[in-house]
């Protein structure tokens, strides 16, 4: 599955147009059952809000995308914001923009202003990740082979996330799938196959502030 940006930890920030104030408020998700409940918990915090605007996508293709106007006239709130996160690159996301009605209508053309800029002000204010998908690989060699594996996953950029020095030396890595198959042709020929390779399940994995993460 192709590498994709996620929400990592929403954010929220807010704009103000003639007075109305427009809440941004982003979420990771995953499923729809989670959406309806965090769509509903929005709506108890801002109950005495004119609107709570939508939009989501879940799927590493969008296949569920939707978006809701909630009483704003018809395409002015939830497809704005909608455009907003499909226009980011941006999966498994929900964006919720709450209204509060300043006392002036702002017409279609500045009610999608404010959503789109206020939606992009929440993802702004949210930590946006790359989800990679990976293995993770444990390799065990003597202390004359360890300095060509970490040579060989210097150069590849892997991360290494754990090395343990006892009678042998075994070292653990984070691989992207494309580069798998690659390290075990680099770690074979380099330890002329001495060098016992482990290759782990799937799994996916972000790098959060230089820190490598497993989803």
């Amino acid at each position: 599955m192709a590498d994709y940006k996620i929400v990592y930890s929403g954010g929220s920030d807010e704009i103000v147009e003639k007075k109305s104030r427009f809440i941004a408020n982003v979420f990771p998700v995953s499923e729809e059952e989670e959406v309806l409940q965090i769509i509903e918990d929005t709506r108890k915090k801002y109950w005495d809000a004119r609107h709570n605007c939508y939009a989501y996508v879940i799927g590493s293709n969008d296949e569920i995308t939707r978006c809701s106007d909630d009483g704003e006239p018809s395409g002015t709130a939830g497809r704005p914001i909608l455009e907003v996160i499909t226009g980011s690159g941006i999966h498994n996301a929900l964006i919720i923009v709450t209204r509060y009605f300043g006392g002036t209508l702002l017409g279609t053309g500045g009610l999608v202003r404010a959503y789109s800029k206020s939606a992009q002000a929440g993802i702004a204010a949210s930590k946006v990740v790359i989800r990679e998908n990976g293995r993770k690989a444990s390799i065990k060699t003597d202390y004359n082979g360890i300095g060509k594996i970490q040579y060989i996953a210097g150069n590849m950029e892997l991360t290494t996330l754990d090395t343990d020095y006892s009678d042998i030396v075994k070292i653990e890595l984070l691989v992207p799938e494309d580069k798998v198959e690659t390290l075990v042709n680099k770690v074979t020929e380099a330890s002329s196959g001495r060098a016992l390779i482990d290759i782990g399940d799937e799994l996916y994995f972000s790098v959060v502030d230089g820190v490598p993460v497993i989803l």
